[in-house]
């Protein structure tokens, strides 16, 4: 029987001796490569933390000492070693989720999978710790990547001010978060990693000084305040250090016994300590050590060759960064702004092209936002791509920073509605609503390829406002035409000057089910009209005109409900008098859990069938002509 498969708990992994550690390793890499593969999913940087996972839950207590990952994409071998390892479900509905899921396991405490929050949450557990006497330890591990956000460095200078609270902080050190980590803390954590002379005389000395009887270990203790200038004269002032945390390493990240006998020092010392580990992300798998953020997350892949199984098509990201270089061609104004992300906002292709005109700012949203605030206003036109889901983290400067400068800065947001096998932390859910509060900011939804091109160079005309261009995840569909214009609308279905049952309002990528929920009407003779309003902030005029020629108006969108793009529609028709019944479809309030997009869809009940059904039912009062209200 493998070593793994006698694993059901922490303290199985305590029980094995030492020896039988590297192959557990082994094990648990084989394991991953082929489970990652048949499912996909976080690859790369599991198989860069299975010596790190296993010694800390050798060194610590699970869950009567709290570990906390971020972000919890890392914690595949976690969910290995305390008990989960049917991997067949990855990501799936009804299978484990792709992060920690406090509804699977009493081992899983934190869900939130927005880098940089794990030392906030690990400072406060050490205080409630403190103040209400509980036993056990407290653990963050965090990524070098993860402390390029501000969140990480609010933390770090409190927890520095509380030096009686004992807290672990394990870097883990792979030089990358989506990609490689960039920035003066990658270029000092760089130094500490290539400083082996002093880590060296350091350990010669005190093994020289401990085996000296009588006098060593007084004199250990006396040189303890020379060591710094030690350290200076052999590496560069320790950072941490001078924040007043306590500092092991850099470590071997795959020597689980170093990394074990680490964590055991750390947590005897009554106060905050850092254990820096230095890990290769990828580590056992050769394609995924030589390549970059291409295997930081798979789709169903081939393990021996780590092609996909199944042909991309077109994709939105991909048609989003080809036109990002045509742009750039064209305009020496423009320049891009991501958060650690550039091949996953589809940039790379203009970072090559335009370096100079290129900034990747790290897991900082918050800095990109009133930098490109800053950089428009001095005369550039900034471009800033993220997933629709990271918007959240820097609302306040859109807000305060862009948006009431009137800056003419794009954000271009990447998996904006449901992205499904993620889980709640990565649904692009939210940006519809909370963008509605932004005086003078502009959305864009587009429902194809050509709308998309179309409507970002619409977006970086606008010079004295905010403008959003938010997209979908994965394949993008066939082209759509209009079949005529109403003011600023396209027109997909019908004429906009005949009266007809249905006003179908169709927003973004959700346009071909709208299309279908039409045809399906027919079925019931209701005649339907479908509009794309393709700017959906600020709302077109002509809306309520138009709508004025339907007895019901149905509005569909992959944000939440309330208040998202339908509710904003039903205020204006309600200020302008407009005298027609509407329904919102949209997504619940609630955090959705992980399964494909379209499953999800479906429990939303976005499906071209729900939404028929529930448009029949709601005409059925007014099919003798009577108008509904």
């Amino acid at each position: 029987m493998s070593v793994l498969a006698t694993i059901r708990g922490p303290q199985d992994v305590k029980a094995l001796d030492p020896e039988t550690l590297p192959g557990l390793a082994a094990e648990i890499r084989a394991f991953l490569i082929e489970a990652v593969a048949r499912t996909g999913g976080h690859l790369g940087p599991n198989l860069g933390v299975v010596e790190l996972t296993i010694a800390l839950h050798r060194a610590f207590d699970s869950p009567r000492d709290r570990i906390v990952f971020d972000v919890g994409h890392q914690a595949y071998v976690h969910k290995l070693l305390t008990g989960r390892q049917d991997f067949s479900g990855l990501r799936q509905a009804g299978g484990l989720s792709g992060y920690p899921s406090r509804a699977e396991s009493e081992h899983d405490l934190v869900e939130n999978q927005h880098a940089s929050a794990a030392l906030s949450w690990a400072d406060g557990l050490a205080a409630a710790q403190r103040l209400t006497g509980r036993d056990g330890h407290v653990v963050a591990v965090v990524g070098d990547g993860a402390l390029t956000g501000g969140m990480a460095w609010e933390a770090l200078n409190n927890i520095a001010a509380a030096a009686d609270r004992p807290l672990v902080i394990v870097v883990n050190d792979n030089q990358h978060s989506y990609s490689a980590t960039i920035g003066g803390l990658a270029d000092h954590l760089a130094t500490l990693r290539t400083a082996d002379g002093y880590e060296q005389i350091l350990r010669l000395g005190r093994s020289v000084l401990e085996h000296t009887p009588a006098v060593g270990r007084p004199l250990l203790a006396a040189l303890h305040g020379a060591k710094k200038g030690l350290k200076d004269a052999i590496a560069p002032q320790c950072l941490f250090e001078d924040l007043g945390l306590k500092y092991l390493g850099p470590i071997d990240g795959h020597d689980a016994a170093a990394v074990e006998s680490a964590l055991r020092h750390a947590k005897d010392f009554a106060g905050p300590v850092i254990v820096h580990c230095i890990t290769e992300k990828g580590r056992g798998y050769a394609l995924a050590e030589q390549a970059d953020e291409r295997f930081h997350q798979v789709k169903v892949i081939d393990p021996d060759t780590g092609h996909p199984m199944s042909a991309a098509g077109r994709d939105w990201t991909s048609v989003f960064g080809q036109e990002m270089v045509r742009l750039g061609a064209e305009r020496d104004d423009i320049v891009a702004i991501t958060a650690a992300m550039k091949r996953s906002t589809g940039l790379e292709a203009f970072a090559r092209r335009y370096p100079d005109r290129f900034f990747d700012v790290g897991i900082a949203e918050q800095h990109a936002a009133a930098s490109a605030a800053a950089m428009a206003t001095a005369g550039l036109h900034p471009v800033v791509a993220v997933y629709a889901t990271f918007l959240n983290r820097c609302f306040d400067q859109i807000l305060m920073d862009v948006a009431l400068h009137r800056c003419g800065v794009t954000f271009a947001l990447d998996r904006a509605g449901i992205t499904g096998d993620d889980g709640a932390s990565h649904n692009g859910m939210w940006d519809l609503a909370i963008l509605q509060a932004v005086p003078g900011l502009r959305i864009a939804a587009p429902r194809d390829a050509d709308q998309l091109r179309t409507q970002l160079r619409e977006a970086v005309a606008v010079d004295d406002a905010p403008t959003v261009v938010r997209y979908s995840k994965g394949a993008i569909g066939p082209a759509i035409p209009a079949t005529g214009r109403v003011g600023g609308m396209d027109v997909l279905r019908g004429h906009a000057e005949d009266p007809a049952d249905v006003l179908i309002v169709a927003i973004g990528a959700l346009a071909p089910m709208c299309l279908d929920v039409a045809e399906r009407l027919t079925q019931h003779a209701i005649t339907a009209t479908v509009i794309d309003p393709r700017w959906i902030k600020p709302l077109d005029e002509q809306l309520s005109v138009l709508a004025a020629r339907h007895r019901l108006v149905i509005t569909v969108e992959d944000g939440i409900r309330t208040p998202g793009i339908g509710t904003t529609i039903a205020q204006a028709l309600r200020d302008t008098d407009t005298d027609v019944a509407i329904r919102e479809f949209g997504v619940p309030t609630r955090f959705l859990d992980h399964a494909t997009r379209d499953d999800v869809l479906a429990q939303a009940g976005l499906t071209a069938a729900e939404i028929t059904r529930q448009t029949t039912a709601a005409l059925r009062p007014t099919m003798n002509g009577s108008r509904s209200t």
